[in-house]
């Protein structure tokens, strides 16, 4: 992973602008290095336009009583007239996760879907919130309140053609991704912020590479994962473990030892204190092998 790279997409990410598709950009030259971002930029831009176009004639944006409406708007020309779908088939596929391959096949998961819902939506003047919802990213419009309205925000599923979502429905959503037993509370409906977006990407991809053992590519993630939080001390450990298993040793050490040294006097429970010891055992090995090769 080149630094110039890394910090290109750290200071996009660390950025107060609402632009998330400029550093979804940098993500996907993870597979595709020489990537232009212009083209993709600009389609955007005109999707926004068109977008647009359909509000300013639906009075949506003149009336704030209309408001609603404008899901209704953005909606049909996001998801029937561009044809953007969830990839049902083949939702393990890493090209999901680059904005790049969602705008050239109108296919994705839902938190890229709901990035290009936003970032067009965000070019024909309305304002999307993400949601960082537990196993499904979801959406929220809040529409334009007069006072002593009783108008309630709108919950929408970018994956389902941007459904709207009762509070009953996302428990249901809930239930089934956590559990029964796990505790519903509305603080998971809490806007979503743009690091956390990206990270949310990031952590896709990361799993999706791991469990195609492309430990090259997942460690290049672990480098972005680190430019949005660099005191993430499990994406350190992580990192470490994937240059353990491409027999980089030298970078496996520093990152384990790092992470062993951070996290030493913290409180763990047992299942911690086993992968703790794991990891002693880890550099214990690379300690040897590092020496053997000066």
């Amino acid at each position: 992973m080149k630094d110039a790279l890394i910090q290109e997409f750290s200071r996009l990410a660390a950025s107060p602008e609402r632009d998330l598709a400029s550093p979804a950009l940098v993500i996907a030259r993870l597979e595709c290095p020489l990537l232009d971002p212009a083209p993709y930029l600009a389609q955007l831009d005109a999707m926004g336009a068109a977008a647009r176009e359909r509000l300013l004639a639906s009075g949506c944006l003149q009336d704030a009583r209309k408001s609603e409406s404008a899901v209704d708007v953005l909606n049909a020309y996001l998801f029937e007239e561009e044809g953007f779908t969830g990839n049902r088939d083949r939702y393990e596929d890493p090209s999901n996760s680059f904005l790049n391959e969602v705008l050239d096949r109108r296919t994705g998961i839902p938190i890229t879907l709901a990035l290009v819902y936003m970032e067009v939506a965000r070019r024909a003047g309305i304002h999307v919130e993400g949601i960082n919802f537990p196993g499904h990213f979801l959406m929220r419009y809040p529409p334009h309140r007069n006072e002593g309205s009783t108008t309630t925000d709108l919950i929408l599923d970018p994956f389902h053609r941007g459904a709207r979502l009762t509070e009953h429905d996302c428990r249901r959503l809930f239930e089934r991704h956590v559990g029964e037993s796990a505790p519903f509370d509305n603080e998971l409906l809490a806007p979503a912020t743009k690091p956390q977006m990206l990270t949310r990407i990031l952590l896709n991809l990361k799993r999706i590479y791991v469990r195609l053992h492309s430990f090259p590519q997942a460690r290049s993630v672990t480098e972005l994962l680190l430019a949005v939080d660099p005191p993430a001390l499990t994406e350190l450990r992580d990192r470490g473990l994937l240059a353990y298993h491409m027999n980089d040793f030298s970078a496996a050490l520093r990152d384990l030892q790092q992470y062993l040294h951070f996290t030493s006097g913290a409180a763990v429970d047992e299942e911690s204190r086993s992968d703790h010891e794991q990891l002693w055992e880890h550099v214990k090995t690379l300690r040897r092998r590092v020496a053997s090769l000066n």
